[in-house]
């Protein structure tokens, strides 16, 4: 009986400890960490592993000599946060830093750069159209998250109450 009660902690302090993590995470940018870029781009684009909250996120871009050149917009579209950009003029490092708030997580902070390098001849961009292919949330981070976490915490309770069970039942068997 031990046996099969210290079998039954096991596998519940086990699955706790193999849980997922549900943590954030910033999948990829737009202009990407440490590359230099020749154009100058009309808005910045992270793109992060969960849904960010609509509410709450800051986005900096700063030039070289400590100027923002962000226009102070953001805008939220489930796992991508856009900012939008003033016009790149100086040659140099760019710093990108960010706050961004997910449901039931800790805020995603963090910075990276990345350099402009402006051309001798500035001429209007004609636009054109761009593909974008979407991952969803459930591909990337393997689904887990808070239903994860509660339906193994259903399923503990559920082997918990199973053990409990066989265990009176066998008190009182011996009575």
């Amino acid at each position: 009986m031990r046996r099969a009660l210290s079998g039954l902690g096991v596998v519940v302090i086990s699955f706790f400890l193999i849980s997922p993590a549900v943590a954030n995470s910033l999948v990829s940018s737009s202009p990407a960490a440490g590359v230099t870029i020749t154009n100058s781009p009309g808005a910045l684009t992270l793109t992060t592993a969960t849904a960010v909250l609509d509410v709450g996120n800051s986005v900096s871009v700063t030039d070289p000599q400590g100027a923002r050149v962000d226009d102070g917009t953001i805008t939220v579209n489930g796992n991508d946060v856009i900012a939008g950009l003033s016009l790149l003029k100086t040659d140099g490092l760019y710093t990108v830093s960010y706050t961004l708030l997910t449901d039931n997580d800790v805020p995603l902070q963090g910075s990276f750069t990345f350099s402009y390098k402006a051309p001798s001849v500035i001429s209007s961009a004609s636009p054109s159209p761009t593909i974008t292919q979407t991952i969803p949330p459930e591909t990337v981070n393997g689904g887990g998250g808070v239903p994860t976490l509660i339906g193994g915490l259903i399923i503990a309770a559920v082997l918990v109450f199973l053990g409990l069970c066989y265990y009176a039942w066998n008190i009182f068997k011996k009575r």
